[in-house]
């Protein structure tokens, strides 16, 4: 029963795959779609009249919105089963807004960073992330020798009210920058390349991969850092690491999608009421409910007011701040 549920969630999110790439400004018959797909894979010439509109501008945005979907919902799975707090996510700690801040100031400085694939902007929004994890665990670890989950939560809450205020300032600042500033913070996946889709790919890979080798300790601190210890989980240990594998995803997927807000709090609060507590069960369907969420939400961002483009995260905290609502409310009763 369990393998059949999970093939059918693999289903709906190919479905939701193909959908996304098939409507748009320009509608994209579902046959012709599939026959550019044939041709693709059988080598043979691309003469469909959608093809530039597929491969060039939808594939590579939706794959990357799949991909920033994944990343930051098993970010918030990560940081809720580790804090044992079902409010934690990118914000609570603070990562979002670092790499927020990151993204302003290289705005501004209009950096460019020679011979790297990827822009300025990118760069200083994984620079940052990283950055202000090293910060708040540091100041957390001066305070609280033990780095207690409380601590942390509130020194990252006191941080992102910090770098909001920060880039409150830039913005008061460098005026001729405050649309792009703005738009960025609000969450847009208009112009993805396959650059992004690569450098989505390998944090997913590489950082997601490394955090579901930590099922166990996991689901060992959602019942408490002291029964984890009991168990004989490296608390330290394991913390620094699923903090790093978070931290990285959310800084990539800032650093291309923007800010893009209640993902990480709401997907994995639904997977679990869905399919229980076990992170082991979680984990998998966090992958595809997240990357289907943020595909139906660009693809609604794309359409609902075409040809204008609202953005995304605009969407995902409308959505999402309903959904918490809701969710909120049958817990309660």
């Amino acid at each position: 029963m369990k393998k059949i549920l999970f093939v059918n969630a693999i289903g709906v999110f190919v479905v939701v795959f193909l959908i996304s790439v098939s409507i748009g400004s320009v509608n994209v018959p579902m046959a012709d779609m599939l026959n550019s797909f044939a041709s693709f894979l059988t080598d043979k010439e691309l003469s469909n009249q959608y093809d530039r509109i597929i491969y060039h501008i939808r594939i590579p945005r939706v794959m990357v919105a799949a991909l920033v979907g994944i990343a930051l919902a098993l970010s918030g799975a990560i940081m809720q089963g580790l804090l044992k707090n079902p409010l934690a996510d990118g914000s609570t700690l603070g990562i979002s807004s670092g790499a927020s801040l990151g993204a302003a100031l290289a705005i501004v400085t209009r950096v460019r960073i020679p011979f790297l694939p990827f822009n300025g902007t990118v760069i200083f929004a994984v620079l940052f992330s990283f950055l202000s994890l090293i910060f708040i665990l540091g100041l957390a670890y001066r305070i609280d020798k033990s780095i207690a989950n409380q601590t942390v939560i509130l020194i990252g809450v006191i941080f992102s009210m910090t770098t909001s205020s920060l880039i409150s300032l830039l913005l008061a600042i460098f005026e001729e920058d405050v649309q792009q500033i703005i738009f960025w913070t609000m969450g847009s996946l208009a112009g993805s390349t396959y650059q992004n889709v690569l450098l989505m790919l390998g944090s997913v890979i590489v950082f997601g991969g490394l955090a579901m080798t930590q099922l166990n300790e996991i689901n060992a601190f959602s019942l408490g850092e002291d029964h984890a210890r009991n168990l004989g989980v490296n608390v330290k240990r394991s913390r620094m690491i699923l903090f790093l594998c978070s931290s990285a995803l959310i800084g990539t997927a800032v650093s291309v999608g923007g800010n893009i807000s209640f993902v990480g709090l709401i997907i994995p609060h639904l997977t679990r009421i869905l399919f229980g507590s076990n992170h082991k069960q979680v984990f998998p369907y966090v992958i595809l409910i997240g990357g289907g969420f943020i595909m139906l939400t660009d693809l609604m961002a794309r359409t609902m007011f075409s040809p204008r483009e609202l953005p995304i995260g605009v969407i995902t905290s409308l959505l999402g701040s309903v959904l918490f609502i809701l969710i909120f409310s049958k817990r309660r009763q």
